[in-house]
């Protein structure tokens, strides 16, 4: 293959999302690589109060201790009857190291003292920076869905086996990854950047 034109540091310690993100952007011209790539990392605190700050934050990190193009990715979900928790807090909804089962039982204890539908959305937001315009560039996608109370599927990560996207019966985890990327946050938000990059590189589509 040949040199890539653009490469890319994917700041994020989550290989299921520099997975997803790669097989959504399909573009032979952008190699993206893992923050890991990088070590010894630095510590960086996510201390922003939304999803587009604490992605600039990463960003931000990942360009300085590179000195690539870095792309960040924060995302999680966001429950109506919750008050939209745990929105930010997505990751650590349970405590700080907790694990995806423990957050999910933590969120289910919580839907049981309300009543259904338990309305939510995944929301992601990605942050590119470095590109040599002195600019950041957002791009944010959401979809929206209903909670049930027991997990269903073996496919995806997070909240998945619990969230079933609008208009649909199955859960995100009941999905082949084609059909939760055709229908998911970080599909839309990721598919929104690769229209950026293809007019900002006047690259071919491929």
């Amino acid at each position: 293959m040949s040199s890539p034109w653009l490469e890319v540091v994917v700041a994020t310690s989550n290989p299921n999302k520099v997975r997803e993100i790669a097989d959504l952007l399909q573009m032979a011209w952008i190699h993206l690589r893992s923050w890991g790539d990088f070590a010894p990392l630095p510590e960086v605190v996510e201390d922003g109060l939304t999803f587009a700050e604490n992605a600039l934050i990463k960003a931000h990190a990942a360009h300085a201790h590179t000195r690539l193009p870095a792309l960040a990715d924060d995302s999680g979900i966001e429950i109506d009857c919750l008050g939209g928790r745990p929105g930010i807090h997505s990751a650590r909804f349970a405590g700080e190291g907790a694990t995806d089962a423990e957050n999910n039982a933590h969120m289910v204890r919580l839907l049981r003292e309300h009543t259904p539908p338990y309305t939510a959305r995944y929301r992601c937001v990605l942050a590119l920076t470095g590109l040599g315009d002195g600019k950041d560039h957002l791009f944010e996608g959401t979809c929206e869905g209903t909670l049930v109370l027991e997990p269903r599927g073996e496919n995806g990560f997070g909240y998945d086996p619990y969230f079933v996207p609008r208009g649909h019966e199955r859960t995100f985890a009941e999905m082949s990854l084609a059909e939760k990327q055709a229908l998911s946050h970080r599909g839309a938000a990721v598919r929104q950047l690769a229209q950026f990059l293809r007019r900002r590189l006047a690259a071919p589509a491929g």
